[in-house]
């Protein structure tokens, strides 16, 4: 993007680097990267004692954005980057997205002035068709007519280079939510036909078979779907083996949906509960198998212990957000014999 080799943004790269390798137990290639950091600093010293160089807070912002739920602190870095270098148009795009990020679950939409930042951010952005499609669902969310847009904006983006941020998985959402689950499901596949090799786009093409299979059908999905649902995932898994534990949950939720794939599924389950996971994916795993034990097994009591499962990890997430709601509906209409035993848990519940 700067179309150059060297400066002061690679503090930041190298230093994420230095900590990976640290936490991967390679001592002597952290020492190596945190000896490229200190040159660089040497190299480009910073503007003033108490400002780093711009680019170096743009850095910071976008990998908090990526790997923190800080959004305050996203924003003060990007604002810090703008105000030094305002003509930087690929930094106030980011902020405006990370802003906006913050409502990913809102199914309302944004904030009026949010959103109207989003709509300044697009004019000034033009070529940006991540952020022209995350705009045009705010939109659709705030009741607006985009079908003929959205299909417009994705022959743009079928012909965008391939990435996380080409506006691919963005504009099938707006597909999944205001145009139709089998349109976004065909977009998927034409960009996966276009592009056969890219891991990126059979990621895209799993997620749409997965929502028409777990929330788009009404009945017993199309065996075939289901087939061609399976095969993605598989591959999908064995294409991030680093980062397959969230789609492994998804297999197994698309296995219970086939005609002979509740052994399977079960199966998955339990070898994903012998894992030992970190506090937010033991919310993610416990919500998951709470929600497949009450739809797919019928057994709301052991859904019930899995929903607390997830709910009593003090760490503030949708997950454990989901969790309680579900609990405190069990628990208001009273049908269930637990109900008490809901409103006690509830009761002493810690928070985070």
């Amino acid at each position: 993007m700067r179309k150059a080799d060297d400066g002061p943004w690679l503090v930041v790269n190298y230093g994420n680097l230095a900590l990976l390798h640290h936490h991967l137990g390679d001592q002597a290639e952290s020492e190596a990267y945190l000896s490229k950091v200190e040159a660089l600093m040497k190299k480009y010293p910073s503007p003033s004692q108490d400002e780093l160089h711009a680019e170096i807070y743009a850095e910071k912002a976008w990998t908090l954005m990526k790997f923190s739920t800080d959004r305050e602190l996203v924003a003060d870095y990007f604002q810090k980057a703008i105000r030094m270098q305002p003509d930087m148009v690929e930094w106030n795009t980011s902020h405006v997205i990370g802003l906006a990020s913050a409502f990913k679950h809102c199914d309302t939409g944004l904030e009026a002035d949010i959103l109207e930042k989003m709509r300044v951010a697009k004019e000034q952005d033009p070529e940006n068709l991540y952020l022209a499609a995350y705009y045009l669902e705010q939109r659709a969310k705030n009741g607006e007519e985009v079908k003929d847009e959205a299909r417009e904006l994705a022959e743009k983006v079928l012909r965008n280079p391939v990435s996380s941020y080409s506006g691919m998985k963005a504009i099938l959402r707006v597909y999944r939510n205001y145009v139709s689950v089998d349109e976004a499901i065909d977009l998927a596949e034409e960009a996966l036909e276009q592009h056969p090799d890219e891991r990126y786009l059979k990621r895209c093409a799993a997620l749409t078979l997965r929502w028409k299979i777990i929330f788009f059908s009404d009945n017993r999905p199309k065996q075939s779907t289901v087939e061609r649902a399976i095969s993605l995932h598989a591959e999908v898994i064995s294409c991030y083996p680093h980062s397959s534990f969230v789609k492994k949950i998804d297999l197994a939720n698309i296995y219970a949906k086939s005609n002979h794939g509740q052994a399977k599924a079960e199966q998955m389950y339990q070898e994903l509960l012998k894992i030992d996971l970190e506090p937010s994916e033991k919310q993610v795993l416990y919500n998951h198998y709470a929600k497949y034990l009450n739809f797919d097994r019928q057994d709301q009591n052991k859904s019930i212990k899995y929903h607390m499962k997830a709910a009593a990890i003090p760490q503030q997430s949708f997950y454990r957000g989901n969790s309680i709601k579900v609990l405190e509906k069990i628990k208001n209409k009273r049908r269930n014999r637990m109900w008490r035993e809901i409103e006690e848990f509830l009761e002493n519940l810690q928070e985070p």
